[in-house]
Parts: structure tokens; sequence; C-alpha cells
């Protein structure tokens, strides 16, 4: 039998943030009567992100460390989601943003049967404690024009990092996930659309951390990789 809750962390050079986002997930688990698993999958930090990791190995109840090459973000999620054993299998990111504590709502979604549940930072209900800087809230509404306008998902907010999927759909999914960098949000959830899962967007209260971020370069990465996704949508290449 599958464990009830698997959750996945991406890490690259978390070492400022990781054992804060450790110590508050494992605190928020271990209040709860589900048996569940943690999966931190570093990314090739050239930082002291493994060895902290290490040390709440026995700390935290079932935390594991994946180690793996510098191939991006989304592959870090992959890679998280095709060893994870959960019924449920969210992933967060390592700086907190979203608190974890705001997963019983997307489980009770996911327990009405959405097969995909994510949070969504642009929708009514939602709140953001620390906005983004002008030019961070400029790219990110461009990024999501463009999206709309060569992928329409009907998803105000692909991006937010706190997503929540079924074993089955997690399995589908990331099995035919290409996209590993800036647009792989944009994949997944296209994909799910794609194999017919229902999909739930909910809000969210989100806390902006500053050391987060994204410049222009990777603004222009993030159009070309979403223009390889419709492109793969088009031919179906997908199937293989």
């Amino acid at each position: 039998m599958p464990l009830f809750l698997s959750i996945i962390i991406p890490c690259f050079n978390e070492e400022a943030r990781i054992g804060s986002t450790l110590e508050a997930i494992g605190r928020f688990l271990g209040e709860q009567e589900y048996e569940t698993e943690i999966i931190v999958v570093d990314n090739g930090s050239i930082d002291r992100s493994r060895e902290i990791i290490r040390q709440f190995e026995g700390r935290v109840t079932n935390l594991r460390l994946l180690e793996r090459h510098s191939h991006g973000k989304g592959y870090a999620v992959r890679e998280g989601m095709v060893n994870a054993s959960g019924k449920y299998r969210l992933f967060t990111d390592a700086d907190n943003s979203t608190d974890i504590k705001q997963l019983p709502q997307l489980l009770s979604f996911a327990r009405a049967g959405f097969d995909v549940v994510i949070g969504s930072r642009k929708i009514t209900g939602s709140e953001i404690i620390s906005p983004q800087p002008p030019l961070r809230i400029f790219l990110g509404n461009l990024f999501q024009w463009i999206v709309r306008l060569l992928i329409p998902l009907e998803i105000a907010d692909t991006q937010d990092g706190f997503k929540l999927f079924s074993q089955r759909a997690a399995e589908k999914i990331f099995r035919h996930q290409t996209s590993f960098y800036w647009a792989f949000d944009v994949e997944i959830l296209a994909l799910a659309k794609r194999f017919g899962f229902r999909i739930k967007e909910v809000p969210i209260v989100w806390v902006n951390d500053e050391r987060s971020g994204m410049n222009f370069k990777g603004m222009i990465r993030m159009f070309f990789e979403v223009l390889l996704i419709r492109i793969h949508l088009w031919t179906w290449d997908y199937r293989s």
C-alpha cells in the first residue's frame, strides 16, 4: 500500500532557507495522522544545502535526500515525483513561500476527485503578504500572457510552486515531461489537460522572498520553452 502523502522539495543552493523549511514541514506533518514522506531533491548545489538536509534526516520522519546533477528545477521535481510512493504527491518550494499549513485545502479537493490541485496567487480569495518588485510583476504578467496566447489552459497562475497530484496523475504526467527549466509548470499542466485529468485552482496566502528571482534572460528562455511545448502539443510528440 502506498503512503498517503509525499512532499517533494526541489533544492539548489538553498543553505539559507532549507533548514527552516524542513523544520516547518516536519512540525506540520508531525501533527497529522496519515503516513508521509519528504523527498528533497538536491539539484547540484555547491553550497552547504546537502549537509544541512542530512542534519535533518534523524529529526524529520521519513526524510530522504536525492542527489542529482543540475538540470533545472523541473528535473528535480520530476525526480522526486517518480521516486515518491504517496497516494498524493505535493511539490513545494524550498523558500516556503506558500506555507505548508495550506495543504489541507488542496487535499480536500483531491479527496473530492480532482487529479491536480494547484495553489494560485491570482484568483479571488488569494492573498499576497509581501508583493514582488514591479519588474518581477511585469515579467510574470507578460509570461502569463504568452502562455494564454500559445497554450490556453484557463488557469490564472501556472507558476506558483505549490501543486498537488494524485498518484495516477503524477505517474502519467511526469513520465512524459520534457521541459526541465523555467516553463516546466506550464508543460505539466498542459499534459494534465491533454490527458483529461481534472484540475482545480485554489487561492493561497503567499509571501514573496526577495532572494528568489527571475531576470529578463530567463524570461526569453521561458518564451522559447513555451513555444517548444506548443510544438510538442501540435505534433503530439508526447506519445513517445
